[in-house]
């Protein structure tokens, strides 16, 4: 497994780092565990020391989860992640209430690396006014915090601000070879890099889009190298970046963990003819994209019941992949009160969005095409 330091703080976690929101589920949507336990056995036998989650993941259960799933593995082992969920601070005393809820979770003394979660204007602005950095550093100090950082969703000037406010320990970020202009985008990370900030990197793969693609694009990295996975590449580009300290990957299947295992244990940047490859891939992904959903569901439950990700991620492949009646046939597969249609333009979602899509115009575009 590859091992890079982050200097400043003394530590040297795994390349690779397992993303917690994403495990496989059962048909009620609950974490299926023991296909769940054998994902993480496998990676951290196999030298992953990262876990990462979140207060909300899979519905208020994935910490719960990881409790159970870490308590055979001793706890120097591993670094331990998870976010403070800053939407639900009304005042500074809540911050402590949280963190011993997901403490008692998690069945542990002490976070390593606790976030404040999916940081854009409304939330750092509900961060300072609440007094939140302060109580979690008062936690830092009692020692049940190691480091302080954010994750972020928001754009450029807004990550700046909240990157230059304090001395951060790290900081976490989205980005992929498609996605280098929105939110922070690279201009981000170089500032983070400039700040010797280190970062961790979340939606490599832009929410598995990455991992399967047209076969005009996959044709570019196969003329190069057979043997790799499509995935492979879009993991390769984010590691390359040298102040890349961790690269999450939401692993929900065993394919998925040993593919990333391989990328990982024998770890290769890209070199000068792999980039261009990257950058022709880059030019037509763009050219047929309809909008940046990843799908990850922070959007989600809509109270109309309407599957945002769902209509958008058909919308998406249908176009990237030239095939609009197929995408035509499976959106008339979704149940009619899941569908484009079913939007009653409430806003709940729009607010949630962590790419800022105009949810509500784009389900309209949807049904305009589709119904």
């Amino acid at each position: 497994m590859e091992y890079r330091e982050m200097e400043k703080l003394g530590v040297k976690p795994s390349l690779l780092g397992f993303g917690c929101m994403r495990f496989p589920t059962r048909e009620d949507k609950s974490i299926d565990e023991e296909k769940s336990q054998a994902l993480l056995d496998k990676a951290i036998n196999n030298g992953l020391t990262y876990i990462d989650t979140a207060y909300p993941y899979h519905e208020k259960s994935s910490e719960e989860f990881l409790g159970r799933a870490l308590s055979k593995y001793n706890r120097e082992s591993y670094y331990l992640a998870t976010k403070l969920p800053v939407w639900l601070v009304e005042e500074p005393s809540d911050v402590r209430k949280y963190f011993e809820e997901q403490c008692k979770n998690l069945n542990t003394d002490y976070i390593d690396f606790y976030l404040f979660h999916a940081l854009g204007r409304d939330r750092w602005d509900s961060v300072k006014k609440h007094q939140m950095i302060e109580a979690v550093e008062k936690l830092r100090d009692e020692g049940k915090i190691r480091f302080i950082g954010f994750s972020f969703h928001d754009e450029y000037p807004v990550f700046e601000e909240i990157l230059t406010y304090r001395e951060w320990d790290f900081c976490q970020i989205q980005l992929n070879y498609v996605d280098t202009n929105i939110q922070q985008g690279m201009k981000g990370y170089e500032l983070a890099d400039r700040l010797g900030i280190p970062v961790i990197i979340m939606e490599p793969a832009k929410g598995g889009a990455l991992a399967k693609l047209p076969e005009k694009m996959e044709s570019i990295f196969y003329e190069i190298d057979k043997e790799r996975s499509v995935a492979s590449w879009a993991f390769r580009y984010i590691a390359t970046l040298p102040n890349v300290k961790v690269v999450l990957s939401g692993m929900s299947d065993m394919q998925q963990v040993e593919d990333n295992l391989k990328t990982f244990n024998d770890f290769e940047p890209l070199n000068p003819s792999e980039m261009e490859a990257i950058q022709k891939v880059t030019q037509i992904y763009r050219s047929r994209q309809m909008n940046d959903c990843t799908g990850c569901n922070y959007c989600m439950p809509c109270p109309f019941g309407v599957n945002i990700p769902g209509n958008f991620g058909i919308w998406n492949q249908g176009s990237i992949y030239e095939d609009l009646e197929r995408a035509k046939e499976k959106y008339h597969r979704l149940d009619e009160g899941k569908r484009a249609t079913a939007c009653q333009e409430c806003g709940a979602c729009e607010s949630q969005c962590p790419q800022s899509i105009p949810i509500i115009n784009d389900l309209k575009r949807v049904a305009l095409q589709f119904e």
